[in-house]
């Protein structure tokens, strides 16, 4: 049996996000727009913590999730390829993350 991976998702995403399909949840988030994509990350965001906190394990395993997506439809509607993400990640990991960082510029 093949491994669902994150890339999978995004694919998934991809292919919703092209659809002319109502009965997408996708679609239709990213149709109202990046802010209401960041939104619900956002309340995702909030959601995994409190399931952390409570030390729920499934809790946190399926708000974990939901992030993961919504953070993958967020990247969608600002044209953020998984890609780019991965070789910001590669790009830290080159070094210890105290001195990365302290490396990153500052506004």
């Amino acid at each position: 049996m093949s491994r669902f991976t994150v890339h999978d998702l995004a694919a998934i995403i991809d292919a919703r996000a092209a659809s002319g399909g109502e009965a997408s949840y996708t679609k239709k988030l990213l149709d109202k727009g990046a802010a209401h994509c960041a939104k619900k990350l956002g309340e995702e965001a909030v959601e995994t913590v409190i399931a952390a906190v409570e030390n729920d394990r499934d809790h946190l395993i399926a708000e974990s999730a939901d992030l993961v997506f919504h953070l993958l439809v967020l990247l969608k509607a600002r044209g953020v390829k998984l890609d780019d993400v991965e070789a910001a990640l590669a790009q830290r990991t080159s070094m210890s993350g105290l001195e990365e960082k302290a490396a990153r510029k500052r506004d």
